[in-house]
């Protein structure tokens, strides 16, 4: 027994611990052994056991292509440009690298800031923290998530503590300007995540003050699907030999193998019912719907959701605020079905899982869009489709794609499938004004879009049908498209002034580029100079009647100045400037200033009388000259003696008023009553009369304020005239009386005068009833004494 216990000691033995010196020595001394062709799972790779740990629980077992190209590279120090297909794994490619270097540097919350991560978008930034805060969960590194649309005061205070910095451009900038405790003198590592969206013309100027802020002895890692090549743009970043790293450049497609692409050419009309009748025809799917801007994409969403298509409907775009934006990628992920609208904020590096669909309703600006945009479904080598949506005048937009090895098939819409909701869409705008500002919104934000891409092949202004597309949309009245408007303008002027110079030079028999001065000229010529003239007309009157705004000015205007009527030749010219002439429109401001000036109270009524003077309504103002006085003066303060008399003074025209109220009350129920006796053929005597209006000349102000009983019915008339011959009798030939009272007299004299003569009709018969008993008790005993 004893021998057997001596053996599991041997077992249990403990291992001895190895310095973290020695285990960094071991792994960079394998950096050099790196055998891309023979890795297969992340153990293959000398990483530290922290990173393996939580690759582990994570469930990231095997490399992709550009992981075992690039992790290699990166860890012995070389600057790389990554290219790799959407969906291919490229944020783990540059994460390990980051969290292996600073590891193996012994990076601590001392040093700052280690590693800057920057990318286009604020959902790819968010997507990157929560994936480096479960790899490196392990590692005793702190990151951070700098974006815009956060509180800035909390990420100031702790921008020191960070060594991994994960942020978009411009909030980057942004500490960099004002913040004193960022730092990057020590940085090792810069990632560019969508390098290419980086670097493009929209974010130069930020990228470029970033550029100089930071050390020039740097690691340097560029990925993308769609990776920049420009050798001024690898220049701003002074990179040193970089490393190209394009793992499908030789593939026979651009795309995932699992995408299966197709597009349809489809009238701006019909697009809205297209989407509602694909929306309805794939209630069991995930699918995410691409516009061109965020009003669009606003509208689509609050008309969809209205129209009920039941389905999950959430929408995306750059408006909205950060944390609900953040909060719809999540909710989105978690979805099984759904649909999302979303705008290309949403188009680059971010990772919905299981999506089937993606339609893209709007032509995008360039092949690369496109690729981002399709690269949202079939990730990881799962399977997905892609439908792109173009009008007839884009089509040359599939040449590009075939061009650039995009696989991409036409298909045809089953008219028998298509349900159009414009009936309903106009119901709907009718009858909520806020959702019809955002459908003028939307059209004009479309046709905006479409004026602005660069490539005029493909995007046409000219080609869309706005008014069937505005109707589509569920617009009675298609909205005035200004900016186009003074584009036409300015391309009508500019066209002007060249047939002035023409003529001009015309009339001066000058030839045009040394040519010989012809007198003749050809039919074709005539031809193509009467159509361009009357095509100006055109343009012109429609300009007339488009650019005519709906101004507040006075309907009468001066024409002319400083004309003597009498003398009014035809000969007369206007010789007004046009500038003149223009209409300035006049906004509140201005309406408000003009008011302000007049001191025009506003809401007043001011009535005046016969006399031509104004009548004080001494209800709504004060009448009194001593309220006048006080209301007048401009000293501060409240003066309590003054405002004490005022009150004196004020409550006595109140008394006044309300007496003569009364009276006139009076006076009209006596008219009725005469009204109500001659219609009931009734007569009454003179000096009934001159009692009733001496009674009336009698009432004192007590009396006045008595309760008016004149609501209450007659009881006579409802139950007829009854003798008082009991208590009960008595008191409702009271309330009769009560009620019948001539209106107008005194009524508590007559009260009083009943209930005295109740009481003592009561004591009578109590009297008589005691006297009653008294006699009976007398001749019960006389009989028992018998």
């Amino acid at each position: 027994m004893a021998h057997k216990k001596k053996d599991k000691v041997k077992i249990y033995k403990k291992k001895q611990h190895v310095p973290e010196n020695k285990v960094i020595e071991n792994l960079r001394s394998k950096y050099n052994d790196i055998d891309e062709t023979k890795l297969i799972k992340f153990s293959d790779m000398p990483l530290s056991q922290k990173t393996l740990k939580g690759l582990k629980d994570n469930n990231y077992i095997e490399l992709t292509d550009i992981q075992k190209q690039s992790i290699g590279l990166a860890l012995k120090g070389n600057d790389i440009l990554g290219a790799a297909k959407t969906g291919s794994g490229k944020t783990l490619a540059f994460l390990i690298p980051v969290l292996e270097i600073l590891y193996c540097k012994q990076w601590t919350r001392l040093d700052g800031v280690g590693a800057l991560i920057i990318t286009p978008t604020r959902e790819l930034a968010y997507q990157i923290y929560e994936t480096l805060r479960k790899v490196g969960r392990y590692h005793d590194i702190s990151a951070g998530l700098i974006i815009g649309g956060k509180d800035l005061k909390f990420e100031k205070k702790r921008m020191d503590q960070c060594n991994i910095v994960i942020c978009t451009p411009g909030r980057l900038l942004q500490h960099m300007d004002e913040n004193p405790l960022f730092d990057c003198i020590n940085m090792q590592i810069l990632v560019l995540d969508e390098a290419d969206r980086c670097l493009d013309m929209g974010f130069e100027k930020t990228m470029n003050s970033i550029i100089e802020n930071l050390p020039p002895k740097r690691q340097t890692l560029l990925f993308s699907a769609t990776q920049t090549k420009s050798v001024r743009d690898l220049a701003r970043l002074s990179l040193k030999d970089p490393m190209y790293v394009s793992v499908h450049e030789h593939a026979e497609t651009t795309t995932p193998d699992g995408l299966q692409q197709s597009y349809i050419v489809c009238a701006l009309e019909d697009k809205t019912a297209m989407l509602w009748s694909f929306i309805r025809n794939h209630l069991k799917q995930k699918i995410i719907v691409f516009f061109s801007s965020c009003k669009q994409v606003k509208y689509m969403y609050e008309a969809f959701c209205r129209l009920r298509p039941g389905i999950s409907l959430l929408a995306l775009y750059g408006t909205l605020h950060q944390l609900r934006r953040m909060d719809i990628y999540e909710t989105f992920c978690k979805k099984q079905y759904a649909v999302l609208f979303a705008t290309d904020i949403a188009a680059r590096g971010l990772d919905f899982p299981a999506v089937n669909w993606v339609v893209q309703m709007d032509c995008p600006e360039d092949v690369n869009a496109y690729i981002h945009r399709a690269g949202r479904t079939a990730r990881f080598q799962a399977g997905g489709e892609s439908l792109l949506v173009l009008l007839p005048s884009e089509v040359e937009m599939v040449r590009q794609l075939q061009n650039r090895k995009i696989p991409i098939n036409m298909i045809k819409i089953n008219p028998n499938k298509l349900n159009s909701p414009h009936r309903k869409l106009e119901a709907l705008l009718a009858r909520d004004v806020s959702l019809k500002e955002s459908a003028q919104r939307s059209f004009v934000a479309y046709v905006k879009s479409v004026f602005l891409m660069k490539d005029k092949e493909i995007f046409n202004v000219q080609a869309l049908d706005t008014d069937a597309y505005a109707r589509s949309l569920g617009l009675a009245i298609p909205p005035r498209i200004r900016f186009l408007q003074r584009m036409q303008n300015k391309t009508f002027n500019i066209q002007k002034g060249v047939k002035k110079d023409h003529e001009e030079n015309d009339d001066l028999n000058v030839p045009h580029n040394n040519e010989p001065n012809t007198s003749s000229s050809s039919e074709e010529d005539i031809d193509e100079t009467t159509n361009i003239s009357r095509t100006r007309d055109q343009e012109k009157s429609n300009l007339a009647y488009l650019t005519d705004d709906d101004s507040d000015d006075d309907l009468l205007t001066v024409k002319r100045a400083n004309i003597d009527i009498d003398d009014i030749s035809d000969d007369i010219v206007d010789t007004k400037d046009d500038k003149s002439n223009k209409k300035r429109a006049t906004t509140k401001v201005a309406v408000a200033k003009k008011i302000l000036k007049k001191n025009i109270v506003p809401n007043k009524k001011t009535t005046f009388g016969d006399d031509g003077e104004e009548v004080i309504d001494s209800a709504k103002s004060k009448v009194s000259e001593l309220a006048r006085k006080y209301e007048n003066e401009s000293d501060s303060g409240i003066n309590i003696e003054m405002a004490k008399q005022v009150l004196r003074e004020e409550d006595q025209f109140d008394k006044q008023r309300f007496r003569e109220k009364v009276k006139e009350k009076h006076r009209e129920e006596k008219r009725k009553l005469k009204a109500n006796k001659k219609a009931k053929n009734k007569d009454t005597t003179d000096e009934e009369e001159e009692e009733l209006e001496e009674m009336h000349s009698d009432v004192s102000e007590s009396e006045l304020s008595e309760p008016d009983t004149s609501w209450l019915p007659d009881p006579d008339r409802i139950y007829g005239k009854q003798e008082a011959n009991s208590d009960e009798d008595s008191v409702d030939s009271l309330e009769s009386k009560q009620s019948t009272v001539v209106h107008g007299l005194p009524k508590r004299k007559l009260i009083e005068q009943e209930h005295k003569d109740v009481r003592k009709k009561r004591k009578i018969r109590t009297e008589d009833v005691n006297f009653s008993l008294k006699t009976d008790e007398e001749l019960a005993l006389q009989l028992l004494q018998q």
